[in-house]
């Protein structure tokens, strides 16, 4: 045992160094080298980061420095959006997704947070916890000094709306980095680091147990530049929920209903969003068979186990931290700001418009309202969903949920549209629309590159960039014709343990769909679905593929 151990991990090994041989790796590499050292910016660095000291002795704290370090952060951004169209083609074939992405981490592992300060908002709230002090009741500034003042302005004043177990995790952190202020900070993206490791560990295999492509899982999702900068280098707590999901859904198609249970319930008490994925985990499995009542009698004590679950996990959660329930005040403050969700950009046009009229009273109804309708049109959309999706496409319907959630919801920011991204290529998306999604990762990047040079004042040097960038990118577009959504024919596909090796000849079939009988019994069918005794057999697609006890 330990000797195959051994040659396990010399393989790895081997392949992680094989993985720099390939160039869009070493370009990658360049680049997130490069937004490491661009992140060391006056508009990124707190006062209490120990780089300061340096930095002044070197006469680095000017506005040349500062446009050296946008520059640095622009170039980065354009080398890895290249990087990562480029490196499709060769994903299983010439080298390891995992590989490729901890070559681009690696610059990032030891670098300030990138494009936020909310893990310095995390170790604040950690501070307060080593104080005695709830988050959910005391904000940063109740505490002055170095924790306080490396939180963004908004945030000293606000409690926190994060989960128990986030908060405990944090307090954790402060305590092992030796109550460092700006050390406490850099270490929370160790839980976003086990977030982002669940996530490249499973994503690809649900793919295979789903009979799609892990390649194209593999390239959007695990080593999507969006990822790398928000998750690894944001550390943001998200990539731990949603490595929790990921967890999840692959409990859930290997049959182990409470094991996906208690994952969902463990990714909620990290960040609450996660209560969604109990949806697909009660629907995996189920024998769903239609929305007639008969049926939905059938599924409901499932459904009710699940959310019942699910909320008893996150309560017990709660209980074992002792924090309370305090996050349910706390719910509005990520909108306290205006973001990139278009009605928060819309109510904050339109009070001043009402504002520069005169007419002031009006004016202060403008967010709130805005907010009213956006929250009701994410309700209407999200319903919609459930009803078109849930039963036969239970991932579709997770993946455009959180989409919606995340555009129509109080805030937008770019990490919170990598709740419902990073599972679109198992949501049997098109090859079209895996496309557009690409195009939205390379803009949000851009802006993200663009808000750092608003706050270095080299906004020419930003838009000057991407023009570039953009001329460049269109002249260098690949004209092949795209290919198919489902499993890539000329794929061998080795994504890591025999029981995937053994589903791999099988993967193959394109367009495969499931008719699951009365006894739950799966016949693959490829080409289309083959009917058994009418509609209400069908109990699920793709997305539900299922034998004898709901195992892949």
């Amino acid at each position: 045992m330990i000797s195959s151990v051994l040659a396990h991990l010399r393989q790895r090994w081997a392949d992680f160094w094989a993985a720099l041989r390939v160039g869009p790796v070493r370009l990658g590499l360049v680049g997130t080298t490069l937004l490491a050292l661009g992140a060391l910016s006056p508009a990124y660095l707190p006062q209490a980061s120990p780089y300061w000291p340096t930095m002044r002795t070197l006469g680095l704290d000017t506005w040349w420095a500062r446009a050296l370090a946008t520059a640095m952060v622009i170039g980065a951004v354009g080398l890895l959006i290249v990087a990562w169209f480029r490196i499709r083609p060769a994903i299983y074939r010439d080298v390891k997704h995992w590989a490729v992405l901890a070559w681009w981490s690696l610059p990032l592992l030891f670098a300030p947070p990138i494009f936020s300060h909310d893990a310095y908002s995390y170790a604040a709230h950690g501070w307060l916890l080593h104080n005695d002090l709830n988050p959910y009741e005391a904000s940063p500034s109740v505490l002055p000094g170095t924790f306080a003042d490396q939180v963004a302005w908004l945030w000293r004043y606000t409690p926190s709306p994060y989960g128990p177990l986030s908060l405990t995790m944090s307090h954790w952190l402060v305590e092992a980095a030796g109550l460092n202020p700006y050390y406490s900070a850099v270490a929370q993206r160790i839980p976003a680091l086990i977030g982002v490791a669940l996530l490249v560990h499973y994503l690809p295999r649900i793919a295979v147990q789903l009979r799609l492509d892990p390649r194209r899982t593999a390239w959007f999702a695990t080593i999507n530049p969006l990822m790398v900068i928000d998750l690894v280098g944001g550390a943001h707590n998200d990539a731990l929920m949603l490595g929790m999901i990921a967890l999840a859904l692959h409990f859930a198609y290997r049959g182990w209903f409470w094991p996906a249970v208690v994952a969902v319930g463990v990714g909620m008490s990290i960040k609450q969003p996660a209560l969604l994925a109990a949806v697909p985990v009660a629907v995996i499995g189920s024998g769903w068979a239609s929305w007639r009542p008969p049926d939905l009698l059938r599924v409901l004590p499932r459904a009710l186990m699940t959310v019942a679950g699910v909320i008893g996990v996150f309560v017990g959660v709660t209980l074992l931290t002792g924090l309370g329930f305090g996050w349910i005040s706390a719910m509005a403050v990520p909108g306290m700001i205006v973001t990139l969700a278009p009605f928060s950009l819309l109510g904050w046009a339109l009070q001043h418009l009402l504002e520069f009229l005169g007419l002031t009273d009006a004016a202060a109804w403008a967010m709130p309202a805005a907010r009213a309708v956006s929250s009701a049109i994410m309700t209407g959309v999200i319903g919609w969903l459930f009803v078109r999706f849930a039963r036969t496409r239970p991932l579709s319907f997770m993946t455009w949920a959180y989409l919606a959630f995340a555009a129509f919801g109080p805030a937008l920011h770019t990490w919170y549209l990598l709740w419902g991204a990073l599972f679109l290529p198992l949501a049997r998306t098109s090859e079209r629309t895996l496309r557009v999604a690409a195009g939205v990762t390379s803009v949000l990047l851009v802006y993200g590159a663009g808000n750092l040079a608003w706050r270095n004042d080299a906004v020419a040097l930003a838009l000057a960039a991407v023009a570039g960038a953009g001329g460049w990118l269109v002249a260098t577009a690949p004209r092949s014709r795209p290919g198919r959504a489902g499993m890539d024919p000329t794929s061998n596909v080795p994504v890591g343990s025999p029981y995937e090796a053994s589903l791999a000849s099988v993967a193959r079939a394109q367009d495969a769909r499931i008719v699951v009988g009365a006894g739950e019994e799966a016949d693959f069918v490829a080409g289309g679905v083959r009917e058994t005794g009418g509609a209400d057999e069908i109990a699920g697609s793709v997305d539900e593929i299922t034998d004898r006890g709901g195992r892949p």
